[in-house]
């Protein structure tokens, strides 16, 4: 279908939009043309990536002669697969003549051991040895045909032309109009300054389920130092300082050449050949210093020599029985006065470490993965000293009879992070399901949006049932408070919902816990009660577990008990990665259970910290904000049920502080407009009643396009009597 948005054609792949996908893309096109950035809560299910790569396409402001990149970001590979897969889908049903390239570009699941292992062949000096270009050498002068590209299909391209998927994608990122790709490639400093450095400022950048991203943030800028990491540097240094023997033995110019150009500055480090830049400086590119290296650590063994009373004084303070807190001012006072390194030495030790490495033609860079992270530390600890403090800890709290002491750098204010983002591109689109409370977000990461809205779901029926329980048959509370959540009366009422549940509910049906280890000991409180032998009789049982391939594998077995009519159960975990990525759409979830509210472990020092620092810069309150954050991991868990208008789904908020104003008024507006008064003090025998109730009207026949007001599918004319009425209006 074609359609007007203001002055602007859009060409729709589908014969129909949706209401809200039509206002999500007047909103988008509003964003655009103010050039600044937007915040748009759009319910799961209503078409969101459509309107997204259509806004890339159709909606920007009109510059023929310079068209827009769109770089769209997401968490995870399956979300990535998904959105490759709307491309395909709409590449295809663009006008004649519209050209094309989206590529897909993710990480490897063992990033420093394939990186090492590429190094080894495409390094530099690598390449100089070989009598000719090794295979693998992606031409300048290639340019894949318009398409859509995942990361198969480019592994496919490379191997029948001999060439590298990955460099294959690095030389096209700079040539596709969409490029599809991780958080980490935008956020982390030092994979951001190798893959997005040339993108131009007029990119529309798209950060989708972006409902954690100020947690992304926080971990793109904090390092942990354990005592392995400092017995592994300690080797690496051993073995660099023997290099450099052989080196000053063999080919004592290459090591002056290395500190002529330290005199002269790293400005080098930009020109370096794209196999030989594996990671930048894990500082913001605003806070590195340009100017020339210290005196003091110019020289190879000098800068070892720092290194190692660097590792000498980090080893020391693991060795302490108390928690410490410290702020890097604090602790660069503390390093300078006992081992005379000053502050400006450290903000230069990732960048000098990487020279050194070069120098030193090193290759096998995942043995040298220890010192790095010294590095990293010590090079993020030396250039802030706002919205980080430093961390001891002896050993974890929850098994204080264990020593496992580490030095945490944590980072607390994620707007740093994407501040360089926000300063770059002229259009930054923050979307996801669960951005409620919206308000919370442009405080979190320090922004002002032109625009931010939350869309309700138009449906001709309601096909979305959330209820909150608040109590078990026997009318005794339920919660997972930390006071409550081991009382056998809960358990019990726990698992008799899920028993009641399993008899009615037809298919699948996916529980959330807390917790890895709450759900380990309510599994095996059932299991004692009997109630798990009861469970199976009607449903078959799965597990998430902390290991991805047993997850995969049950996800797989359970999924083809759904399929072949068996029905089955799975336990999650919010926070884990089924809750993050899987969807439980049609038959795969019926319904879901959150079982208590997820949240964080409040005694966590870094947490702690963390409310503090928003407390203290932002004026967030330190209840508000882990109410916020829990209940936006629940609306994500319970939000896997419903992928589409056809679906149909039940979500049971199992914990009496639901019902509760404060914490019910933060999920999103489009579970919010389907929890009926009468659902919110619901006991399980009445949850049951609801239960079939819904089961039945979800039998009957129904109008999908509706009528009337209630029209979730537009049609041509349709919108085009909309755009008439408006004008007539204004």
């Amino acid at each position: 279908m074609r359609f007007q948005i203001d002055d602007v054609t859009v060409y729709f792949p589908y014969e129909h939009i949706y209401p809200e996908q039509y206002e999500y893309m007047v909103e988008m096109k509003r964003a655009l043309d103010a050039r600044g950035h937007c915040l748009l809560e759009m319910p799961t299910g209503t078409g969101k990536t459509v309107a997204l790569a259509l806004s890339h396409r159709q909606l920007r402001p009109r510059q023929p002669q310079q068209p827009l990149k769109l770089l769209y970001c997401t968490r995870t590979v399956h979300e990535m697969e998904k959105t490759l897969a709307e491309l395909r889908f709409l590449y295809d049903h663009l006008p004649s003549g519209t050209r094309l390239l989206a590529l897909g570009v993710v990480s490897a699941s063992s990033r420093d051991s394939v990186d090492s292992s590429c190094r080894r062949l495409t390094a530099s000096w690598v390449r100089a040895r070989a009598a000719e270009a090794p295979p693998g050498t992606v031409p300048s002068s290639v340019l894949l045909p318009p398409g859509v590209y995942t990361l198969q299909d480019l592994r496919a391209f490379g191997k029948e032309r001999g060439w590298c998927p990955y460099f294959l994608a690095r030389h096209m990122v700079n040539y596709a109009n969409v490029v599809v790709y991780s958080y980490q490639y935008l956020l982390d400093p030092k994979v951001a300054e190798i893959i997005s450095r040339e993108m131009q400022r007029e990119c529309i950048v798209v950060f989708d389920e972006a409902h954690n991203i100020d947690n992304v943030c926080i971990e793109a800028l904090s390092v942990s130092v354990r005592r392995v990491t400092l017995d592994g540097a300690t080797r690496n240094l051993t073995r660099m300082t023997q290099e450099i023997d052989r080196f000053k033995a063999t080919d004592a110019g290459r090591l002056r050449a290395e500190y002529n150009r330290l005199v002269e500055g790293l400005a080098q480090r930009g020109n370096l050949p794209i196999t030989d830049a594996w990671l930048a400086n894990p500082a913001l590119p605003d806070d590195i210093l340009k100017e020339a290296v210290p005196g003091n650590i110019r020289k190879a063994e000098h800068f070892l020599s720092v290194l190692r009373r660097l590792v000498q004084y980090l080893k020391g303070r693991l060795d302490t029985e108390n928690v410490e807190t410290e702020s890097p001012i604090g602790f660069v006072a503390s390093l300078n006065s006992q081992a005379g390194i000053d502050q400006k030495m450290l903000k230069f030790c990732y960048d000098r470490l990487h020279s050194l490495m070069m120098t030193l033609e090193i290759t096998d860079t995942d043995e040298y993965l220890p010192v790095q992270t010294v590095c990293d530390f010590a090079t993020l600890v030396g250039t802030y000293s706002k919205g980080f403090s430093i961390i001891i800890e002896p050993f974890d709290e929850r098994m204080p009879n264990i020593p496992d002491p580490v030095l945490q750098l944590s980072c607390h204010d994620a707007s740093l992070a994407i501040k360089p983002v926000f300063d770059r591109f002229q259009s930054v689109i923050i979307t996801s399901g669960t951005l409620s409370p919206i308000d919370l977000y442009p405080r979190l990461l320090n922004f002002h949006p032109v625009i931010s809205r939350s869309f309700q779901m138009s449906l001709t029926r309601d096909c979305i049932c959330p209820m909150v329980l608040t109590r078990g048959s026997d009318q005794l509370p339920v919660s997972t408070k930390y006071d409550m959540r081991s009382d056998p009366g809960v358990v019990r009422n726990y698992g008799r919902l899920l028993l009641e549940m399993v008899g009615a509910v037809p298919d699948g049906i996916v529980c959330f816990f807390v917790s890895y280890s709450y759900m380990d000991s309510i599994i095996n409180s059932w299991n004692e009660m009997g109630i798990l032998q009861d469970i199976m009789q009607h449903k078959l049982i799965f597990i998430e577990t902390q290991d991805v391939v047993e997850t995969t594998l049950a996800l797989d077995n359970y999924r083809r008990a759904c399929d072949c009519g068996r029905g089955a159960v799975f336990f999650s975990v919010a926070r884990g990665k089924v809750a993050e990525g899987i969807d439980f759409d049609r038959h795969y979830g019926r319904l879901v259970i959150m079982f208590g509210i997820p949240f964080q472990y409040t005694l966590s020092r870094i947490l702690r910290a963390r409310l503090e620092y928003l407390r203290e810069t932002f004026q967030i309150k330190e209840g508000d904000f882990l109410t916020f954050d829990a209940v936006r991991q629940a609306a994500q868990c319970v939000g896997r049920v419903i992928r589409s208008k056809a679906d149909y789904g039940m979500m049971i908020f199992a914990d009496k502080r639901y019902s509760r104003q404060d914490k019910r008024s933060k999920l999103p507006g489009w579970i919010l407009s389907h929890l009926r008064d009468a659902h919110l003090n619901l006991s399980t025998d009445m949850a049951l009643h609801i239960a079939r109730e819904f089961l039945r009207r979800m039998a009957q026949p129904y109008d999908k396009a509706g009528v009337g007001h209630q029209k979730t599918l537009l049609s041509q004319e349709d919108l085009k009597k909309m755009s008439e009425d408006s004008g007539s209006m204004v």
